[in-house]
């Protein structure tokens, strides 16, 4: 899951050129649209997660044989596209690279010196400008206020031609740069009030023209207290370039399936630089994987099923991003698309059993939500009440690869079973496992292999992803008005071509918590 700004090989997304070639999965014409029925708990049973652990395995040794990750723009991640497209193949698919160009930040310099004292890891913040070349030097100011959100916060503080040092919280982080560069400032950091390092973003270009870099809480307050001890000096040094890569997508459909009504299903298959990405997300890509095998032996079902395994999440959620903006140039292309399914960690060891709030019942959505997003909800939701599995709704917050389907006036919805976010006492009470820590301990780091991914989490999370596959495989009409075999007329109000919450695309796209 996208959740931090930048890596050791290269930061955000800059500029996007979305690649020239067909952007769609094998060619959707003349499928069979017969009308046998496929049964979604029949087809829930077959999805195990004995199929699924095989896949992580596999995904496990290849991270082994390739400097210990697959991240994108790796060896790891062709390995991991390799494997994908070779078991689908054996399953009788034709796959598709999807290929897509972006600008990348690459950094130049990341740190923080004092002196006297040592130097610092930062990172510089999305929308910040470049220091000069070896940095700004000044003297540190530290605000009354730590959080320095106010020109009240820093009282008599002398501001003008140092470096603020602030603490995160209580407003966003661009309202702390434009108070301290108002105050006098050349540089602003802002230090985490958790254990770990501080990937933020200013939220738009040119609100300041001073360096603005995050760091970690212990870092940051060690600064901190040689600051009260006496006057100390700073420098601070961040620096990126930008660079033209291409990374891919691994597209697959079904042959059988009515092709104006596509039900598509993703999962990002790279991960992050730091370790293997065995729950981020080898545990998504490989239930879906083990979803479209088993779906393969299905002789039909009535609409199209698609299943994508996107590239370059990690930097920003580029592959997935670069499909839909292209199907979005392409008249009907998305009107094609009844649902998005997204399946983003789904194995994580201190696990919740989370569905994305379409229906918006315990979180506002940062977009104008699709028409049909909250069916899509329901059906993942009707499976677990059927089968009496607590569940929780989780932000339909855009930080993985359903954003611009929505953006775009796609329904969506999908699985999660948490990240960085603490487990509350409730929730240990609905699922176990335990309160006060994160749903998964381990998340963007090292040990985020195969250890980390829980069989029971996949046990229940497997077969829901079938389920709904099944399920939506026969019939969209409470979506889209598009009914299944048996039933009378095709389409109803509903019917593809009328979208509803259409959004222009790339809006809505920052991923990083801005305050």
């Amino acid at each position: 899951m996208a959740g931090r700004r930048t890596s050791a090989l290269a930061g955000t997304l800059v500029a996007l050129v979305v690649g020239t070639s067909a952007l769609l999965a094998p060619p959707a014409s003349a499928h069979d649209r017969g009308g046998h029925r496929l049964d979604p708990d029949r087809f829930a049973q077959q999805v195990t997660t004995r199929g699924v652990w095989r896949h992580l395995q596999e995904l496990q040794r290849i991270a082994d044989r390739h400097d210990g990750n697959r991240a994108a723009l790796t060896d790891g991640y062709e390995a991991s596209a390799r494997y994908v497209e070779r078991t689908l193949q054996r399953a009788g698919y034709r796959t598709h690279r999807d290929p897509f160009t972006f600008g990348l930040e690459v950094v130049d310099a990341a740190s923080l010196t004092l002196e006297p004292g040592g130097t610092y890891e930062v990172d510089q913040m999305q929308y910040a400008p470049n220091s000069p070349d070896g940095g700004v030097r000044a003297r540190a100011a530290v605000p009354v206020d730590p959080t320095g959100c106010t020109p009240e916060a820093w009282g008599d503080v002398a501001t003008v031609g140092a470096i603020a040092v602030v603490s995160r919280g209580s407003c966003p982080f661009a309202q702390k740069a434009v108070t301290a560069q108002a105050a006098g400032a050349v540089g602003l950091v802002v230090y985490n009030n958790v254990e770990e390092m501080l990937f933020g973003t200013l939220g738009e270009e040119g609100l300041v023209q001073i360096p603005v870099a995050g760091m970690g809480m212990a870092d940051g307050l060690a600064v901190v207290a040689a600051v009260t001890e006496g006057d100390v000096m700073l420098t601070l040094d961040t620096r990126f370039h930008e660079e033209e890569r291409t990374s891919f997508n691994v597209l697959a459909e079904t042959r059988t399936g009515r092709d104006d009504n596509v039900v598509m299903l993703g999962a990002h298959l790279d991960g992050v630089e730091e370790g293997p990405g065995i729950n981020d997300n080898g545990s998504g890509s490989a239930v879906l994987l083990e979803v479209a095998v088993q779906l393969a032996k299905q002789k039909k079902h009535h609409n199209t099923v698609r299943f994508a395994w996107w590239g370059a999440e990690e930097l920003g959620l580029i592959g997935s991003t670069a499909y839909v903006d292209e199907l979005a140039t392409k008249p009907g292309e998305l009107d094609r698309i009844a649902t998005y399914l997204n399946f983003d960690m789904v194995g994580s060891p201190n696990y919740v059993v989370g569905v994305y709030d379409a229906d918006e019942s315990t979180y506002p959505a940062p977009v104008d939500v699709p028409e049909g997003s909250a069916q899509t909800e329901a059906v993942l939701t009707g499976y677990f009440d059927g089968i009496g599995q607590p569940w929780v709704d989780t932000e339909f917050s855009g930080r993985s690869d359903y954003q611009a389907f929505i953006v775009n006036g796609v329904p969506a919805s999908g699985l999660f079973t948490g990240a960085d976010d603490i487990k509350t006492d409730a929730e240990a009470a609905l699922f176990g496992g335990t309160a006060g820590i994160r749903h998964d301990p381990n998340y963007h780091t090292a040990d985020d292999d195969l250890s980390n991914v829980s069989r029971a989490a996949i046990g229940i999370m497997a077969p829901a992803v079938a389920y709904a596959t099944a399920s939506l495989a026969q019939d969209t009409s409470a979506i889209n008005g598009v009914k299944g075999p048996g039933k009378p007329g095709h389409h109803g109000p509903g019917k593809p071509g009328k979208r509803h919450g259409h959004h222009p695309a790339g809006e809505h796209r920052t991923l990083e918590r801005a305050s």
